[in-house]
């Protein structure tokens, strides 16, 4: 799309991912606000968008950021992939389309990091009655209907899927119809997993959001266009600069500016504007507005290791491959379930360290950290806009981790290798391990993340906090951050949920600061 010929809104959107999404409709909704939406991908909708299995497709294209991590000694010196979603929609158009509410306990601790009981988990299912159109078994304490975000699970799963479910109830694991429910309020247990996926068709936030509103004359959406940096005046944030085909451009916002760019993009843009740790921005001769440690810390995701089987014959693969999720404790004591394990009905080659080759046919599990200790963070490798972050993952750093990685692994292996299976596998092969030290090399040479970083400008009150319990950024006026690099603590499970409820909480916050009227929250199904 060309630049608007108008410069100046009411409110400024930046990054159309899935909260920059929610949040610009629900300004949008008010006829006399001017709301901008910038983006920096593009507007492509062809079939690896819309084909629920051709997801994989879109990892390193066009469409992805393409991040990469720095050399980790905890995963013997190699690189992660840091995938993340480009263009309108963001993760939401490339994600293999799982939806995750994320724990009780994960909403209750971010309440009490913010001090807002308006974070907590029973004022969140209200956001969640808001936003869904639940098309599963009726749940009107938990679940929406007739929301933007349609919601299914497959009508005719696989059998591997099926299999799946018997696999854990031997091991002891409860089955639930939905792992949105009273599942994610205990210590967890398997379902079929719920998909944002709409009459055989992917079906991102933007479509769920904006795309209804296209219409409005008072949204605007600017694409191809990368956000440099805020413009502020003293700390008052008026405005974003904008880079559209080499040219810097202004646009000006007279209420807001609200930074929805993911946990890399943002905290990059905020500490190009002066914004973040004096010490980094001086290394790279910007002048520091504001003093914010915690910008660029505080980095999570999610990491998983693949386990691989052989099938006896070649399987379909349903919808986008991911049919079947579940939800454990390594250990009982645990507040909440600290592993996730998601199939996919087709195989997945192992990183070249591990060096063995994935079957022609089979299907992979990845049995992942659900609640990771390790703790990342980012950093300028200089004050252009188009000079790459250094991320530094840090994965298995935490001695915790690696334990719950062990285990994660070992329960995954008791469930592929379930007689459950016993009519559509024919062998396990990877990891094939039984030493713990063989263990520990496989999980380092093999770990991969789930693509959910999170938590690079967290939500708080104490030093390292970046945005107070409005989503403010401290010491700035009138900026503020809606995406996952607001959470104090990743969520348990995908993060794209969470990430629509930070959006619609956002829009909130912002029209209620405004004297604009905000939606409202459902009170019952």
């Amino acid at each position: 799309m060309s630049y608007p010929e108008v410069r100046s809104y009411d409110f400024i959107v930046c990054g159309a991912g899935t909260a920059g999404c929610v949040v610009a409709a629900r300004l949008a909704d008010q006829q006399d606000a001017r709301v901008l939406l910038v983006e920096a991908g593009d507007a492509y909708t062809g079939p690896e968008i819309v084909e629920p299995a051709q997801w994989p497709l879109n990892l390193g294209s066009e469409r992805d950021w393409a991040f990469e991590g720095e050399p980790n000694p905890y995963l013997n010196g190699r690189r992660l992939s840091l995938n993340m979603g480009k263009g309108l929609g963001g993760g939401s158009s490339i994600n293999v389309m799982v939806w995750a509410r994320g724990h009780r306990s994960d909403w209750e601790h971010f309440a009490a990091e913010s001090g807002d009981p308006a974070w907590g988990y029973e004022s969140v299912l209200g956001y969640y009655r808001r936003i869904e159109n639940w098309r599963g078994a009726p749940d009107t304490e938990r679940r929406g209907a007739g929301g933007p975000v349609h919601i299914e699970q497959p009508a005719t799963p696989q059998p591997l899927a099926l299999a799946t479910l018997d696999a854990a109830g031997r091991l002891g694991i409860p089955r639930f119809d939905s792992p949105n429910g009273s599942m994610m309020e205990g210590p967890g247990g398997v379902a079929l997993a719920d998909l944002r996926i709409n009459q055989g068709r992917r079906e991102s936030v933007y479509d769920s959001y904006i795309r209804p509103r296209l219409h409005c004359p008072n949204l605007s959406i600017l694409t191809n266009a990368l956000v440099t940096r805020v413009l502020l005046s003293g700390t008052r944030a008026v405005g974003v600069e904008v880079m559209i085909e080499g040219e810097r451009h202004r646009f000006h916002a007279e209420s807001e500016v609200i930074l929805s760019m993911g946990s890399v993009n943002t905290p990059k843009v905020l500490m190009q504007s002066g914004i973040g740790p004096e010490d980094e921005l001086r290394t790279h001769g910007i002048a520091p507005i504001n003093h914010l440690p915690g910008v660029g810390q505080n980095l999570q995701d999610h990491i998983a290791f693949g386990c691989t089987w052989e099938y006896l014959q070649p399987q379909a693969v349903g919808a986008g491959g991911c049919e079947a999720t579940l939800y454990w404790k390594s250990d009982a004591r645990l507040e909440a379930p600290d592993l996730l394990q998601c199939q996919l009905e087709f195989a997945v080659p192992s990183p070249p360290e591990v060096g063995i080759q994935p079957p022609q046919h089979g299907w992979t599990m990845f049995a992942g950290l659900a609640r990771p200790t390790s703790r990342g963070r980012l950093r300028l490798s200089g004050a252009g806009p188009l000079d790459d972050l250094i991320i530094e993952p840090n994965s298995l750093s935490a001695p915790e981790d690696m334990a719950a990685a062990v285990a994660s692994v070992e329960l995954c292996r008791e469930l592929g290798n379930s007689e459950a299976y016993s009519g559509l596998v024919r062998r396990e092969v990877v990891p094939r391990l039984r030493e713990r030290r063989a263990m520990e090399q496989f999980i380092r040479n093999s770990a991969v993340t789930y693509w959910h970083q999170s938590g690079t400008a967290k939500m708080g009150r104490d030093a390292m906090s970046v945005v107070d319990h409005q989503l403010r950024v401290y010491g700035i006026d009138n900026l503020r951050i809606a995406d996952a690099s607001i959470m104090p603590r990743i969520t348990v499970g995908n993060t794209m949920a969470p990430c629509v409820v930070i959006g619609e909480r956002a829009a909130d916050l912002v029209l209620t600061a405004n004297g604009l009227k905000a939606a409202v929250i459902a009170s019952n199904g």
